[in-house]
């Protein structure tokens, strides 16, 4: 994307195909995962599995694991960050993926060990 028009850029994002919409749910990575892990990337894609803290909103400081991901909206849903519907209902709050960071990778696929630079 070349133009820095406020315009264009939403336009952009909302008719995004799906290959670059994942490029969108990417978050930063906690400084004590990447000494640990020895991680030299700054963010990595958001998948479930991950835990994740908040960093802004009226859920600030609470953590957990990232139940779902929705690529089309840019949004995440934790576990444990729900609130009550007029009938009662537990619901998963929606949280943007830039308002988090992760504190925690699902490392079961090679390929993400491998975009991240994890060595076994």
């Amino acid at each position: 994307m070349k133009s820095g028009k406020p315009r264009k850029q939403r336009l952009f994002r909302y008719t995004a195909p799906a290959h670059i919409r994942k490029g969108f749910v990417h978050s930063r990575i906690s400084k004590e995962l990447s000494k640990k892990l020895n991680i030299k990337k700054r963010n990595a894609q958001v998948k479930k599995g991950d835990t994740v803290k908040v960093m802004s909103g009226s859920n600030k400081g609470k953590s957990g694991k990232v139940n779902k991901v929705e690529t089309k909206s840019g949004m995440l849903f934790i576990e444990g960050i729900t609130r009550r519907n007029a009938k009662g209902k537990e619901l998963l709050i929606p949280i943007r993926t830039s308002n988090v960071y992760i504190t925690d990778l699902e490392l079961n696929d090679k390929l993400r060990k491998l975009k991240l630079g994890i060595k076994e």
